[in-house]
């Protein structure tokens, strides 16, 4: 029987996109629901990457990243890229770290937010470490072609820290955290979109529970959790019963975290999704360092116990980390993350 070139086409381009899909020692019930594994880039004007972010704007996705020689280089930027028609297009210089003619720092950190109706904001940190750093923004009227000139929030304000805002009635309440005086978890609220802002209190004191980079969960009208990466071994979390005015001290969970960015949301079917590297820390080590790889999805109805349902990658020694996660208006689940520092992933999960 003769088989038609196209059809011999369309074969391999599905065993292909199959092969997309699958990841060697990882068992394919891990794999189970993800319709598209790709990078956002090939190539890029800058050796490494990291912290990712991802949103949904009425023209398609938009995702940025920090990219430069290495974290905390003078040249460290961020970088935006946009889906257009199906692809991601080259990723874009959307701000630096210039403070002045004689003044320059690394760029840390971008958090994507839509506005309902309204532009597309991009918050950001500058500094020349971690410690040190300052909150900016800048904003885009035309979904991420072009972007304001950068401002500053006002002093002591950072905004939110690595991932998503949550819009809370008229507030847009950012999770936010300081590394000064030890990993102190802290939330910023904001009428106007970033114009003014309030600042909540420190939610611990370090010593010794810790906290950074709060990821908010949505559990009924009042109640929201925050799970937070910390030096503890474990993921933290705080609770809030008033719709995220204040919030209980830090207490720790009993999922591992190996002292890496995690990120968390609620679905539109009211379940909660955690991407993060289940890895446990090393035996004595400092600060509850280990791995990470590999990286993983669990999903819960209670935010408290958590089934796995995926596993994004499974390499030794490979760096899978600072996952981003949000749910499109079609209900697809987009995950962002940094792969091995070179470059930026992007998965889609049909639930």
């Amino acid at each position: 029987m003769k088989v038609s070139f196209s059809i011999l086409l369309l074969l391999l381009i599905n065993a292909c996109s199959i092969a997309q899909v699958q990841r060697e020692g990882i068992p394919s019930e891990f794999r189970t629901g993800i319709t598209v594994d790709q990078f956002i880039y090939e190539e890029a004007p800058f050796p490494q990457c990291h912290a990712s972010t991802i949103v949904e704007t009425p023209a398609g996705l938009v995702s940025a990243w920090f990219g430069g020689t290495r974290e905390g280089n003078k040249d460290v930027s961020i970088y935006v890229s946009r889906m257009i028609n199906g692809k991601w297009n080259t990723p874009m210089l959307a701000a630096e770290g210039i403070i002045d003619e004689q003044t320059r720092y690394a760029c840390y950190n971008p958090v994507l937010y839509q506005v309902p109706n309204g532009e597309l904001i991009l918050f950001y940190k500058v500094g020349p470490k971690v410690i040190d750093w300052t909150g900016w923004k800048i904003s885009s009227k035309d979904n991420g072609i072009t972007w304001s000139k950068p401002e500053q929030l006002p002093d002591g304000i950072l905004g939110p820290i690595k991932n998503k805002p949550l819009l809370v009635d008229d507030v847009l309440l950012c999770p936010s955290s300081t590394e000064r005086d030890g990993w102190k978890v802290h939330f910023e609220y904001t009428k106007d979109n970033g114009k003014t802002w309030t600042k909540g209190p420190d939610l611990n004191d370090a010593k010794p529970i810790t906290g950074i980079q709060p990821s908010v969960l949505r559990h009924d009208k009042k109640t929201l959790q925050a799970l937070c990466r910390s030096t503890n071994g474990t993921i933290n979390e705080t609770w809030s019963y008033d719709n995220g005015k204040t919030w209980s001290t830090i207490k720790q969970t009993s999922i591992s975290n190996p002292n890496s960015g995690i990120d968390a949301m609620t679905l539109k079917d009211g379940r909660h999704l955690l991407v993060f590297n289940d890895v446990k820390p090393r035996q004595n080590e400092k600060d509850g360092w280990s791995d990470r790889s590999p990286l993983n999805v669990s999903i819960s109805t209670d935010g408290k116990n958590w089934t796995p349902i995926i596993i994004l990658e499974n390499e030794k020694g490979g760096e899978f980390s600072y996952p981003y996660v949000i749910q499109t208006s079609d209900g697809d689940v987009h995950i962002t993350y940094t792969w091995k520092r070179r470059k930026i992933k992007h998965v889609v999960i049909r639930l």
